[in-house]
């Protein structure tokens, strides 16, 4: 396992995540990300943390990966549930147990701040690889399809 530090992003972290997140949709969707429209999101995010946060990984002062983190309310559940999404690890720091430690880092910051009705995220139907990296952590499929208009 390799020795990362796990922190809440800062502004001056900004440009890493939008790179991150860059190279997520066009590893996994082959999708070129507008970057102005990216870093506006990236930091609006990081400037309004009643929308949620980021968390970053660094090995030796290199960000290694992040992800995100955003709120969704339940009336069901009188809580939060939790979303992680853009979750990226830079090729050369996978499998190297570093989500691991940023899920473990989402946890506690649910429990610190009075928990969370669940931690949720929605991954590629042909991504096995993170799929099996989210179910031996604990996660399961859950009993929902999700739907979009644009």
């Amino acid at each position: 396992m390799t020795k990362a530090t796990i922190r809440k992003a800062q502004l001056h972290d900004a440009q890493a995540i939008v790179d991150f997140n860059q190279a997520m949709a066009l590893e996994t969707e082959d999708l070129q990300l507008d970057s102005t429209i990216i870093t506006k999101g990236v930091s609006t995010l990081l400037a309004e943390p009643q929308r949620g946060f980021y968390l970053v990984a660094e090995v030796d002062g290199v960000l290694a990966g992040s992800l995100m983190v955003t709120f969704e309310w339940s009336d069901w559940r009188a809580k939060d549930y939790w979303w992680i999404q853009s979750v990226y690890i830079k090729p050369e720091f996978r499998r190297q147990g570093i989500y691991s430690k940023l899920y473990q880092e989402v946890k506690d910051q649910a429990t610190a701040n009075g928990g969370a009705a669940s931690f949720r995220l929605y991954v590629e139907k042909d991504n096995q690889r993170a799929q099996s990296t989210y179910q031996a952590l604990g996660m399961k499929p859950c009993q929902y399809d999700m739907y979009e208009q644009k």
